[in-house]
């Protein structure tokens, strides 16, 4: 069974073609837009990642005309994330009439999220609550973290840092997602790469009695984060920039305030689980940014947390912890695509 999927992120649009359920990866890459969708053979099945899914979805679903409704809805608080995805289906059914599409949305990993952490502590009527997002990212890291440690997902407890243009921390106890850094939109949480984070919400308030609710909520979503602090939303840059000769002090005050958000919520997850198994980078910058995970990780020692040095920088080394750290520390590939196919393929016929 081929299984075409359609991963359409924030910055990218990638796309892979899946054997299943082998898993095997038959091609993959990244599209400039959805009208270059590949050429492949008609697949058997098309499957989307779609950010928010709200309270309404907390499995993968077939797609039919009331779904694309509900996720055109929920495009308000995923305005990066959502209308692309729409625009990824409409694209597929085009290129491959006739063909069934499933959607599997980052929301439903966390649907696991207790009371305590899902309540913001506002007024009910006002019906907002936490979500959390980079849930098929989550479920991924989980499984292979499981995998290579050897242990059960039910008896094993997780930091997962999936950092590239969006960010998010999530602990995951007993293979359940219990909190996570992203709020009702992916706008809260760590710093980004056109988004900021955790924010005083007097911020935009102020903001906006000078600049207009519409103009800074396009800034809070298009024009923050690292853009913001460096003028450029790509952390490859902002690293280049910090590394040179003369040293561009935004680039470097931006890694600072990068790590130390996420050094932040790495101490507060690890106080809410009580004890850690692993800490998991994934993502862009997690995968590829040495620098940036021993910045994190800094000052973490007496919490058990040891890097190896020379381990970090090794890209083809997944195990980055020293040999005495209790907690182990990974390095893992994102693989949304493979996660995707193996949630959607039993929908198939």
């Amino acid at each position: 069974m081929a299984v075409l999927v359609l991963n359409a992120g924030s910055s990218t649009l990638k796309y892979a073609l899946i054997d299943m359920p082998a898993g095997r990866c038959l091609d993959k890459g990244t599209l400039d837009g959805p009208d270059q969708l590949p050429r492949h053979p008609v697949p058997d099945l098309i499957g989307h990642r779609v950010v928010h899914g709200g309270t309404r979805f907390r499995d993968p679903v077939l797609v039919d005309d009331a779904v694309l409704a509900a996720i055109e809805d929920l495009s308000e608080l995923a305005p990066l994330h959502n209308p692309a995805a729409l625009t990824g289906i409409k694209a597929a059914a085009e290129a491959f009439p006739g063909v069934p599409q499933a959607a599997v949305f980052d929301t439903a990993f966390h649907t696991t999220l207790p009371p305590a952490a899902y309540t913001y502590a506002v007024p009910g009527e006002w019906e907002v609550r936490r979500f959390g997002f980079h849930g098929i990212s989550c479920a991924h890291a989980t499984r292979r973290t499981c995998e290579l440690l050897g242990r059960s997902p039910a008896t094993t407890n997780l930091i997962v840092l999936h950092l590239g243009n969006g960010a998010s921390a999530t602990a995951v106890e007993g293979g359940r997602s219990v909190d996570t850094s992203m709020g009702m939109t992916p706008a809260e949480g760590l710093v980004m790469g056109t988004r900021p984070g955790d924010l005083d919400p007097a911020v935009p308030l102020r903001a906006a009695r000078v600049h207009g609710p519409a103009a800074v909520e396009d800034t809070l979503h298009h024009r923050s984060g690292l853009l913001a602090l460096t003028g450029t939303s790509d952390m490859r840059e902002v690293r280049l920039r910090a590394d040179a000769d003369a040293g561009d002090p935004d680039a470097r005050l931006a890694r600072l305030i990068y790590a130390h958000r996420i050094r932040k919520y790495v101490g507060a997850y690890y106080a809410l689980l009580g004890h850690v198994h692993a800490i998991v980078f994934t993502g862009g910058v997690g995968e590829h940014d040495p620098g940036i995970r021993a910045a994190a990780l800094s000052g973490l020692e007496r919490l058990g947390i040891h890097l190896d040095p020379i381990r970090n920088t090794d890209p083809d080394e997944p195990l980055i912890s020293a040999d005495d750290s209790e907690v182990r520390l990974l390095v893992l590939p994102a693989d949304e695509e493979t996660e995707i196919a193996r949630q959607i393929w039993p929908l198939y016929g």
